[in-house]
């Protein structure tokens, strides 16, 4: 059995508080490379960034296509989004 290869489409905050939107298949080696500074050229200065939001597809079309979608709205969109991923991912103890 072979298996699915999963893709993401993912929000990093950057040290000066921006979010940076980006496609990867695997989220926690693509958060190191931004944090070793050889990720994309925007996050390189404003290091180091930690993954706020991301989504898993089964379809890579799926996960570039939302990674273009997000990177056209507003900073309140994308932070409002970072807000709900946060409350349904947060455990109340």
């Amino acid at each position: 059995m072979t298996e699915e290869k999963s893709y993401y489409t993912y929000m990093v905050r950057c040290s000066d508080n921006s979010l940076y939107t980006g496609f990867t298949t695997d989220l926690s080696h693509r958060v190191s490379v931004h944090n070793r500074g050889k990720g994309a050229r925007y996050t390189r200065s404003r290091l180091p960034v930690c993954l706020v939001w991301y989504q898993k597809f089964s379809s890579e079309h799926h996960a570039r296509s939302l990674e273009v979608r997000i990177k056209h709205l507003s900073k309140k969109e994308k932070e409002d989004m970072v807000t709900s991923f946060t409350r349904l991912h947060t455990t109340h103890e």
